[in-house]
Formats: structure tokens, sequence, C-alpha cells
């Protein structure tokens, strides 16, 4: 594959350090490479001129065609628990490492490619990917970012040129993903379940030194890196449960160990609160329903400590005891995270955060609201409203606006008295809960548009997601859930 002279500056270390856990591999040739869509702020904090992204070598090392000095591509090995099934080997089948670089600040980020043709992880696809699916990991990532929730992102969309079969013919793409690194839990399960202890010990190694140097010299490396990811991913999860967010796809191989969210195939944002709610077309059982995010993710973490074990302790009996309380102490730090984050949404200060009344309140909140059929995203945001006055916004989101007055009595007890305290709460709530988020129609709107050649819906969704907390005139449609009788949301993997 030829050489492009490039901006990036890309190092190869998991390359280096984790021979076992790739295949060298290098991306389909595609015919017509062409920008979709670029991130400048990304490019900025990478410090890669946005104009270069669409230069002809730009096009050609993004689509594929061409390698950049340093890059060594590979298809990162990783198993997986899919639905609580274990997949011994999955990998990325229709992606590529291209490296790592440095950004402005000295963080050593993931350069990827997402639809980049079939590789010995393939699993029988044809390894592409269709414009649609990759505008949504684009869009999501971005608002995501812009909500202040951990997350991979994307660099840009490039199109192929070419035509991708599904249940139709779709115009094909590739997406360039940058993140903190793409270690899953999936990557530890791969290495344990080989039963090559040393390759298991390097990859511990490799991801303490790049995403938990202190754990380093800690008595016990292993548990100090188990409690840290644990603590990440207890963080993570309480900040989609804040937005509204269902991840949709919650696998092992889905859940990473610097904590940021990846993988926007069936996600999707909640409109009417209930913790049921599942969009996926693929989860029948409800498995990764909004409600039950928390329970699996520690479901998870505990597939992690399973993998773990072999360096945590010789004796398998006595490792299982030293991580257990770890495991355990997640459901606690989840319920730390969650009732602060709900606390913030509420507007209640610490002063009273923790009394009985505040308590009460919180618990009985998510019932009240599925029973009351409340959207997820106006409640909290119109709850500012009524702290300053006026209710009316607020009450006429319920089935029966008696219930709000109930409610409210309760709540207003625990606010401030005083004017100016009321009126510095409802700013803080309102940095806090947003106006805008991805609305399911408003997305699938945009990607429709986008996927008949039209980008204007989609770059006017990305600009309104992009500052989610501040209202503005004339985006009101943006606020808004779909209509009573539009059809049920239904997400796919996109594959």
């Amino acid at each position: 594959m030829r050489l492009v002279p490039s901006p990036f500056r890309f190092d190869d270390s998991y390359a280096r350090a984790l021979p076992g856990l790739y295949e060298p591999w290098h991306a389909a040739s595609v015919p017509a490479p062409s920008l979709v869509v670029a991130n400048e702020a990304l490019a900025s904090e990478l410090g890669i001129p946005t104009d270069w992204l669409a230069s002809p070598g730009g096009l050609e090392l993004l689509a594929g065609n061409a390698r950049a000095e340093g890059s060594v591509p590979i298809a990162m090995a990783y198993a997986g628990h899919q639905f609580g099934g274990y997949s011994p080997r999955l990998g990325d089948g229709r992606a590529l490492l291209l490296g790592e670089i440095f950004d402005r600040s000295g963080i050593r980020r993931d350069v990827h490619l997402k639809g980049s043709g079939r590789t010995p992880f393939a699993r029988g696809g044809d390894g592409k990917a269709a414009l649609g699916p990759m505008l949504r990991e684009y869009l999501m990532g971005e608002a995501m970012h812009a909500l202040g929730i951990p997350t991979t992102r994307a660099l840009a969309v490039i199109a192929t040129g070419e035509s991708i079969v599904r249940e139709e013919k779709l115009p094909g793409a590739v997406l360039v993903r940058v993140a903190a690194s793409h270690l899953r839990v999936g990557t530890f399960e791969y290495a344990a379940a080989g039963g090559d202890r040393a390759l298991l010990r390097r990859l511990l190694d490799y991801a303490i030194e790049r995403h938990f140097p202190e754990a380093a010299g800690a008595e016990s490396p292993a548990l100090a890196f188990y409690a840290a990811v644990v603590a990440r991913q207890a963080e993570l999860v309480a900040r989609w449960m804040a937005v509204g967010f269902i991840h949709g796809v919650m696998n092992t191989d889905n859940t990473t160990i610097s904590g940021e969210t990846i993988d926007y195939g069936p996600c999707a944002f909640m409109d009417r609160h209930d913790p049921r709610t599942v969009f996926s077309s693929i989860d029948h059982g409800g498995r990764y329903a909004f409600g039950n995010q928390p329970g699996i993710l520690q479901w998870n973490l505990a597939r992690l400590a399973e993998a773990l074990l072999p360096l945590i302790d010789e004796d398998e009996a006595r490792a299982v005891a030293r991580a257990t309380p770890i495991l355990e102490a997640y459901a606690e730090r989840f319920q730390t995270n969650w009732q602060a984050a709900l606390a913030a949404k509420l507007g209640l200060s610490p002063d009273v955060v923790d009394s009985a009344p505040a308590k009460a309140l919180r618990e009985g909140l998510s019932p009240f609201m599925s029973e009351q059929r409340v959207d997820h995203t106006l409640f909290f945001r119109r709850l500012s409203g009524a702290v300053r006055g006026d209710e009316a916004p607020a009450r006429a989101l319920f089935a029966e606006p008696k219930a709000f007055d109930a409610w409210a009595e309760d709540w207003r007890a625990l606010l401030p008295p005083g004017r100016e305290e009321r009126t510095a709460t409802a700013s803080a709530m309102d940095r806090v809960n947003p106006i805008y988020i991805p609305r399911n129609h408003r997305v699938e709107e945009a990607l429709e548009a986008a996927t008949r050649g039209d980008l204007a819906p989609f770059r006017s969704l990305l600009g309104v997601l992009a500052r989610p907390f501040e209202e503005r005139p004339g985006l009101e449609a943006f606020s808004e859930p779909a209509p009573p009788d539009a059809p049920p949301h239904r997400t796919y993997c996109g594959t």
C-alpha cells in the first residue's frame, strides 16, 4: 500500500506491545472517496488542518486506500458476551486501527476506521458500512460530547463512491473514529480465554500505563486497575441515565476500559420516561432496556473480574474473594453518582439533598414519571421555569396535572426560599438539564435526507445539538418529542 504525506504522526504502541491481540491487515480500496462531513473542532484538538481532511491525500488515507508513515493498520481481536451469550472470537470485523497519535494536550488517542472492508474477524459480513449508520455515529458522538458525557468521536465521514447492499442499495461510507483507546472488557476476555498468562499480563500493563498509571504502584495493580474501571463505568452509566440515553447493545465488547461510550448502532434517547423502554430491533427480551443499564454494567464488570482473576491471585478462590468487594461496591458507586445527578437536575442543594424528604422524592420519581407518561427531557428542563414561578409548562406534560401539583408541593418545600437563591438554582438546573437531545424522529429525518444526498437537515441538527443547554428562538421543533401518532421507533446495528 502506497504511503501519503500526512499531518498525523502515528505511533503503534498497541501493535508493538500486544502481538496475539490483533491481525495485521489493510483496508479494502474504494473507488471514489469524498468528504461528507469533517469535525473541525476535533481536528483542531488533534492538530490536524481541516482542509487536509478534504485533500486527495487525506481522503485516500482516511478511506483506507493509502497509508501514512508510522501507521501499522491492524484488526483488533476481542471476545464478548453478546446478550448474555459468550462469543470467543469477535474482533474488528469491518474496522481497522490505523494507529495512535498525540493530541495538542499530549494525550494518546486512537485513530480507527469503521466500514473499511472485511478482516479475518468479519464472520461472513462484507465489512462495509452504509452512509446513514456512519452519520448516526458521528451525530450521536458529538451530541454526547456536548452533553459532557465521555464518548468516542468521529473525525470525519468519507463517502466511498460505491453501493452497499442491505435491504436495498445504499451509499457506502467509512467513519474515522477517535477514542482514548479501543480496549474493551472483551479484549481482556479474549486474552484470558487463550490461557496465555503472559499475554494477559502484557494487556493489563498496557491498559494501566495508558489509562490508570496510578495503579502501577499499587500492592495489586490488577485490583487497583479493576477498581478504577469500576469507578469510571459507574459514573458513565449514571450520566447516561440522567439524559435518558439507551445504549441498546451493552455487550462486553462495547464496554470500554477508558470509560468512554462506544458504538452508536442501536442507541437512542428516550422520549416518554419508562424504565422498560427498548428501541433495538434485536433486543426482544428487553435485556438492555433503559432501567436495566446499571445492572447490566455491573454484570459486564463481573466478566472483567473473571478475566483478571489469574493476575489478582494464584489461588482462584482468594482472587474471587479479593475482587468481589470491588464489584459489590459498584452499586453504591452508581447510586452515589446517580443520586448526585438527580439532585442537580431537581435543583436540590447540599443542605437538603440527604434529608429523608429529598431521598423519598428522588426514589419515587421514576415510577411517578412513568405512570404519568412524562417526557424525560422536557420534564426536567421545565422544572427550572417552575422554580422561577411558571409551573404551567411542566404541569402540562402530565396525564393528570393534579398529580404534578401534589408532587410539586413536596418538591417546592425542598427549594431555597429566597428569590435570588431560586434564580440561581434555576440557572444551575438549566446547565444540567438539556433542552435539545437527538430526538429519534429528527435523527431519522436527517439520516434519510442525507442518504438521498441532502445534508442540510443533518447539518442543522448537528448545530442544534452542539449547544444542548442553550434554548434558542426558532428551534422549538427540535425540543419536542415525536407526534403521538408516530410509529414506534426502532434502531438497528447498522451492519
